[in-house]
This record gives structure tokens, C-alpha cells and sequence, in this order.
């Protein structure tokens, strides 16, 4: 029998290795000695081919991901009115959503480790080549400058440089739009060549994705043995205040949601259970849209026809756990550069502006897969000018904070079933007050 661990597992080993090897390495000199040295070119290699092969998959999938997603949602017949909706409620609950983690990550400051840490790292550390030159001149102006980029010159040339993929994105929204304009026959060629554009991007970004362990070590390594152990402290912060971002916008403001549709939030948490517990277990909101289109129709009493659009449509383009984790990940990244490198750099209002705003519209984008933001990460860190490598830092507690931002994901695809449902007069959503035992015999087993 074959037996393969999951790749949670695997870069959990490698950041044990990373841990025990750096500490081998600090034991025979350091970075400064032969061997470490040495070792540190070969990791600063096999992580720079990990980076960019990560970097050159960004924007065939985020490209594919949207335009098929846009294409799937104009093929409705009412997606003049349902579909207008629809994006309404994906575009306020992730914007939401992205807010809350901005405002957690900076009332928190998981990245803001303590003065003695900091002097400890600020001897070793090494600024990456060209950081301070692309945050140098970040000014308010830089808002208006984010508009601009939407709309690109040269769209080829936008998809080579980092600082436009905004242009990519919002191209990417338009044409996909277009095509479900187009005549019959031009449209289904369109349709099969995104939803095999997209097939293919997602294999490659899963056969590199499974060289993450590798990657992981390789760009951890270096980091552990500049900065030692004092990375355990902020790691748990970022944890605490990832979850509790999550928990705010989970507990909170899907509550709002429900409670303006006329719906009791307990009752429809009772009825998502099953659903909620396979994303969790999966960190899929792909793998779990059968359960949840289930658990909607058959106990909330939402129709099929709003939940066949809502739903799988949802799973790829109404990510707000997976926004607000990136936010804050980008701006931990530079609390971290901030505390550990450079004192006097400041992620001001305009950068944190910019990540809002590339949160909300890449985690459009992002494919309902397992460790998938990381794409999206890469991508928002190169426009705002910070480093990849200190992700890795947070990595080991990815998988777990995974599960819950996927629950998240999938909570709110169900929640905007059940508002658009109502919206359009729907009477058979959740006609009774209480969760009796006929509805809890329509839940899955």
C-alpha cells in the first residue's frame, strides 16, 4: 500500500527540519561560517525557483479562474437581476470581510515583535534587493494611481510586471462579461477553452504546489538562522489574530446578513453543521458544494434555481475568509520588516489601501483548493514591494487556519443563498420558526 502524507504534514516536517538544521548551522558559525554560507546559497536557489515558479502561474490562473467564473455567471437567464445580486453580496461581504482583518492586524500587530527580538534580528538581517525603492515613494496619491491601473496601456505588457496586474484582473472581469454577449456558437468555444485553460492552470499550480515542502525549507532555513527562534511569538499572534478575524466576520456579520433577511442565524448555523464540518475537515469549498447546495435546498428551503447559481459560483468567487487572511499576512509581513529589519519603514494608508483592494478583487480569483491564497499572497506582496520570503514564517499554521478561513468561504456561499433567495420572494426558506424534527430529518447523514 502506498502511503503519502498530506501536504499540511509535509511542511510541518520541513519547518522542523528548517528549525533543527538552522540550529546546526548557528552551531558551526552561522551564516558567516563556511558551511552555513554555503548552505544559504543553495536554499536562496531552490527557493528562488520555487518563488518563481509560483510568480508564473499568478496570472494564468487568476486570469482563467475569472473569466470562467464571469462566463458561468452571464449564462444564467436571470442574471440581470439574480446576477447583479449576487455580485452585490459577494463584493460588500468580502470588502467587509477585508476590513476586519486589516483592522485586527493593526490593533494586534502580530508582526510587532518585542525590542530585544528585534535588536537580535536587526544585526543579522538583509534587506531584499530593491525593497526600499518601490516603497520610498508611497503617498496618498498612490489611491488614485491604484484607479489608473485598472485600466492598462498594454494589457501583455500589464501580464509581465507585477505593479499592474490590477489592469489583468479588471480586463479579465470585462471580457469574461463580453464573451456571454457573444452568438451561440462563438460562445460555447469560448466556454470550453477557459474551462480547459482553467483545468490546465489548476494542475500546474497543484504540481508546484506539491514542491511547497521543498520550497518551505529553502526559504524558512535562511530566515531561522538570521533571526533564531524568536519567529514562535509572532507566529502565535498572527494565529490569534487570524481566527479572530475570521470569528468576527463568521459569528457577526453573517449574523447581520441573516438577521436582514428575516432568517434566526442559529437556526441556519444548526442546519449548515454538516456542510461546515466537511470544509472543515476538507479546506475545499469546491469539495463540499454538493453537501452545502444539500444542507440549503433540503433544510433551508432554498430553490435550486438560486442555489445551482449561488453556490457553485460562490465557491470560486466569494472568498471572504481567504481575503481577509490575506490582508492580513501582507501587512504582517511588513509589521515584521518593520520591527525586525528597517524601524523607520512605514506601511502607511495608501500601501494598506492598495492590499485592500487587491484582497477583494484576487480573491476573486482564488481556486476553492487547499492552499491556493498562497498564489494570491505572491501576487499582492510584488505590487505593494514586499518580500515572499517572510511567508514562510506563517506557513506551518497555515493548514489549520486553512480549514477555518474554508468554513468561512463556504458559510458565506450559503448565506447568500439564502438573502438572494429571499430577495426574490422565495416563501419555502425556513417557513417554520423552529428547527423541528422534520427538518432535522432533511439533513445529511
Amino acid at each position: 500500500m502506498k502511503f503519502k502524507l498530506q501536504l499540511h504534514w509535509q511542511i510541518l516536517i520541513s519547518i522542523i527540519l528548517a528549525m533543527l538544521i538552522s540550529a546546526l548551522v548557528k552551531a558551526y558559525g552561522g551564516s558567516e561560517g563556511i558551511f552555513g554560507s554555503r548552505f544559504i546559497v543553495v536554499c536562496d536557489f531552490v527557493g528562488t525557483l520555487f518563488l518563481n515558479a509560483l510568480k508564473m502561474v499568478v496570472v494564468p490562473l487568476i486570469a482563467s479562474s475569472i473569466v470562467s467564473g464571469m462566463i458561468g455567471m452571464g449564462a444564467e437567464k436571470n442574471f440581470g437581476r439574480m446576477g447583479i445580486k449576487t455580485i452585490a453580496y459577494y463584493i460588500l461581504s468580502t470588502f467587509i470581510a477585508v476590513l476586519i482583518g486589516l483592522a485586527c492586524v493593526n490593533l494586534i500587530r502580530p508582526g510587532a515583535v518585542s525590542a530585544e527580538a528585534a535588536e537580535a534580528m536587526l544585526a543579522q538581517a538583509k534587506t531584499p534587493v530593491g525593497f526600499e525603492e518601490k516603497i520610498a515613494e508611497h503617498t496618498a496619491s498612490d489611491i488614485i494611481n491604484i484607479v489608473k491601473r485598472m485600466i492598462p496601456v498594454n494589457i501583455f505588457k500589464a501580464a509581465t510586471d507585477n505593479t499592474e496586474l490590477l489592469g489583468v484582473i479588471f480586463f479579465c472581469l470585462i471580457f469574461g462579461f463580453f464573451v456571454t454577449r457573444l452568438p451561440l456558437k462563438h460562445r460555447r468555444f469560448q466556454v470550453k477553452f477557459w474551462q480547459s485553460f482553467q483545468l490546465v492552470t489548476l494542475s500546474m499550480a497543484e504540481l508546484i504546489l506539491t514542491f511547497a515542502p521543498i520550497g518551505v525549507f529553502a526559504l524558512v532555513t535562511p530566515k531561522f538562522i538570521d533571526f533564531g527562534f524568536h519567529l514562535f511569538v509572532p507566529v502565535a499572534k498572527f494565529s490569534i489574530t487570524v481566527l479572530l478575524g475570521l470569528g468576527l466576520h463568521f459569528f457577526g456579520v453573517m449574523s447581520l446578513f441573516l438577521l436582514a433577511a428575516r432568517v434566526n442565524p442559529l437556526i441556519h448555523f444548526r442546519a449548515m453543521s454538516p456542510a461546515i464540518m466537511t470544509a472543515f475537515s476538507t479546506a475545499s469549498s469546491v469539495a463540499t458544494i454538493p453537501l452545502t447546495m444539500e444542507c440549503v435546498e433540503k433544510t433551508a428551503g432554498v430553490s435550486n434555481r438560486v442555489s445551482s447559481f449561488t453556490i457553485p459560483l460562490g465557491s470560486t468567487m466569494n472568498m471572504n475568509g481567504t481575503a481577509l487572511y490575506e490582508c492580513v499576512v501582507v501587512v504582517f509581513v511588513a509589521q515584521f520588516y518593520q520591527a525586525a529589519v528597517n524601524p523607520d519603514f512605514v506601511f502607511g494608508i495608501a500601501a494598506q489601501a492598495s492590499v485592500v483592494i487587491l484582497a477583494l478583487l484576487t480573491s476573486f480569483g482564488v481556486a476553492g483548493i487547499p492552499a491556493a491564497s498562497i498564489v494570491s499572497i505572491a501576487l499582492i506582496l510584488g505590487v505593494v514591494g514586499l518580500p515572499f520570503e517572510y511567508v514562510g514564517i506563517v506557513l506551518v499554521v497555515d493548514r489549520v487556519l486553512d480549514m477555518c478561513r474554508t468554513v468561512v468561504n463556504m458559510f458565506s456561499d450559503s448565506v447568500a443563498a439564502v438573502v438572494i433567495g429571499k430577495s426574490e420572494g422565495e416563501k419555502g426558506i425556513y417557513a417554520k420558526k423552529e428547527f423541528d424534527d422534520e427538518a432535522e430529518e432533511a439533513l445529511p447523514n
